[in-house]
């Protein structure tokens, strides 16, 4: 299904992917509401890893699974569970202490983090633009909290947990793109590391609900808990996996700029949350440095040294 694909077809099925995205993160921020945070995460990531080897398994929808070398095996355990399980853990604690739309914000900040993580400071064109654009960023991150500042209201805790979910996205996509340039299908890699990353989760989570009071059983979080698993999950992660094996990572990253859009969307219509002033100034310094990052402004000068005649 995801063997080959055309460039229009590998946009449109992440536009999907960010679309879906979108739905589950406000989904979270729903059921954070009344369930711990690392039992959301651990159900889910079980929950659509096990699906996702099950269609491997007994169809062809997504390909067919091969048998895995103990190496690889090995590999998706520290490369893809343990940084998908790390990731999922500074999301929902994020998503707890700091509104979906600030959130969603923070991962669209990741095309800028791909782009400086694939090169190093250097006296270049190249370089200049590239951390002028993670400059750019920052800025917005600053218009985005200055409000809350300004007035000493500021969630320390939220904001700076948003923050780092666009750097462990970035990471734990790098990743997913190496294990799968070893030969696996997106859909493999996402099945192999979200169940890794569940496992890793369930000690924790098991000391967790230990801690807690009983969890609260209503219809309307397990009708979006299993939108989380199924769309979410399953979905979302194998088209976005397929893209980061046809596609450089920066370039996928890209499609993180509808997150916020998507999921501020949602979240006005499902939970009520208002897009403000705000929101569309710090949206803007940050598609302004995803611009600015992936647009070649002088290519003729992108190898020159800033200091050379």
């Amino acid at each position: 299904m995801f063997a080959k694909k055309s460039n229009a077809g590998i946009a449109f099925t992440l536009v999907l992917a960010v679309v879906f995205w979108g739905g589950s993160n406000v989904g979270t921020k729903y059921v954070v509401r009344d369930w711990p945070p690392l039992f959301i995460g651990c159900t889910r990531l079980l929950g659509a890893g096990v699906l996702l080897l099950a269609i491997l398994r007994w169809t062809t929808w997504l390909g067919r699974s091969q048998p895995l070398p103990a190496d690889l095996r090995r590999r998706l355990w520290w490369r893809g569970g343990f940084s998908l399980a790390l990731y999922i853990i500074v999301f929902n604690f994020a998503l707890k202490y700091a509104s979906a739309g600030h959130v969603a914000l923070y991962l669209g900040m990741s095309p800028i983090w791909a782009l400086v993580w694939e090169e190093r400071p250097a006296l270049t064109w190249q370089s200049l633009r590239r951390y002028g654009a993670a400059g750019l960023a920052v800025l917005g991150v600053i218009i985005l909290c200055w409000p809350k500042l300004r007035a000493g209201e500021m969630q320390w805790s939220g904001e700076l947990l948003g923050l780092a979910t666009g750097f462990l996205w970035t990471h734990y996509s790098r990743q997913c793109r190496a294990l799968g340039s070893g030969g696996l299908s997106g859909a493999e890699v996402s099945a192999h590391t979200m169940w890794r990353a569940g496992a890793a989760l369930l000690p924790l989570t098991v000391v967790e609900l230990c801690w807690r009071p009983a969890l609260v059983w209503r219809w309307d979080l397990v009708a979006v808990q299993s939108y989380g698993i199924l769309v979410g999950g399953v979905v979302s992660y194998a088209l976005w996996n397929n893209g980061l094996r046809h596609w450089p990572t920066s370039r996928v990253f890209l499609f993180n700029n509808l997150i916020p859009i998507a999921t501020m969307t949602w979240a006005w219509a499902c939970l009520g949350e208002p897009f403000t002033a705000t929101f569309w100034f710090a949206m803007l310094m940050i598609v302004a440095g995803v611009a600015l990052g992936q647009t070649d402004w002088q290519p003729k000068l992108a190898r020159v040294p800033l200091g050379s005649e």
